[in-house]
């Protein structure tokens, strides 16, 4: 399989909600003839050199409604789909960006995590079963971060990467635009986060995830793809000290333990009850507007505004 940007392409034409069928049919096309079979939990894992201590990471999930294959555009090279739903660039631009990595040979721990759009399933439950090569590892980095501009330090509001290694990895990547963001809100690697000292994400160039106007700017990736191939992994620095309990981990993935739906839920309530502002400003980043969501929820956009104004 030749990783090309028409490859890119190809993948995100997948609508693949967790656990459909169209989910299972792109792993066996895309994933499994390079990662082989998943582990019990739906993760595949490729480890290349001996020993490594980078682990990469995306997860094979979209947050589609639906599954089945959907019509795609190319327009000054961005990608964009106007059959009415989510792009799905998050995270499949990862999944190809390892898929890059791996035919170019660079060392590391590659995961595909199953099932991170409804609460991080599949990496929860392979920290949880440890895995020797886990021991070595230093630091994570999941490529699923929309924009070009972030190397993320913080997740949910704690410190998972350290301001040190950010830098060190702009410079090994040869990217200097990249820089430290406090404003991550979760990916997988927050899951390792207690026993891996760096664990960040990177952007990749995608923009208004989870909405009818996501897009992928190409070049972006293409560029980025050739800086993890050429990049001096010599040149990371690792500071942050994993035994520090930070305030996120076990809010977050708590909720999703033996599938609680109804505790996910008072959870979320809670949050919205108590960081209104906070909320709202991270499902603007993730380009859920008013309009999009009162379309999600078969509201009218002014009904509700009525509403609170009245209660």
């Amino acid at each position: 399989m030749q990783v090309t940007t028409k490859l890119l392409i190809d993948m995100t034409c997948h609508m693949r909600p967790a656990y459909s069928d169209a989910e299972k049919d792109f792993c066996k096309t895309y994933l499994q003839p390079v990662f082989g079979e998943p582990d019990r939990h739906g993760n595949y894992i490729k480890v290349i050199g001996d020993r490594p201590v980078l682990a990469f990471t995306a997860h094979t999930d979209t947050v589609h409604a639906i599954d089945g294959i959907q019509t795609l555009s190319v327009e000054d090279d961005f990608l964009t789909t106007m059959t009415g739903s989510c792009l799905g660039a998050d995270c499949t631009t990862g999944l190809w960006l390892m898929l890059g990595m791996i035919e170019a040979g660079i060392e590391g721990v590659y995961i595909a995590h199953a099932a991170e759009e409804i609460g991080g399933v599949g990496s929860t439950a392979l920290v949880k079963d440890n895995p020797v090569w886990l021991d070595d590892i230093a630091a994570c980095i999941s490529f699923d971060r929309y924009g070009t501009e972030s190397i993320i330090t913080h997740q949910g509001g704690s410190r998972t990467a350290s301001d040190e290694f950010a830098a060190s990895l702009a410079l090994a990547l040869d990217m200097p635009f990249l820089k430290p963001d406090t404003g991550g809100t979760y990916t997988d690697s927050l899951e390792y986060a207690h026993i891996v000292p760096e664990c960040t994400n990177i952007s990749v160039g995608y923009y208004s995830q989870h909405s009818v106007r996501e897009s992928q700017d190409l070049l972006f990736a293409e560029m980025l793809l050739e800086r993890l191939i050429e990049a001096d992994w010599s040149l990371l620095v690792y500071k942050r000290d994993p035994s520090v309990p930070i305030g996120g981990i076990d809010y977050l993935t708590a909720a999703y333990e033996d599938d609680e739906e109804e505790k996910a839920l008072t959870k979320l309530d809670d949050l919205i009850f108590n960081y209104p502002q906070r909320v709202a400003q991270v499902l603007l980043e993730y380009g859920l507007t008013a309009e999009v969501l009162a379309e999600e929820m078969g509201v009218d956009v002014n009904s509700y505004k009525d509403y609170y104004q009245c209660s």
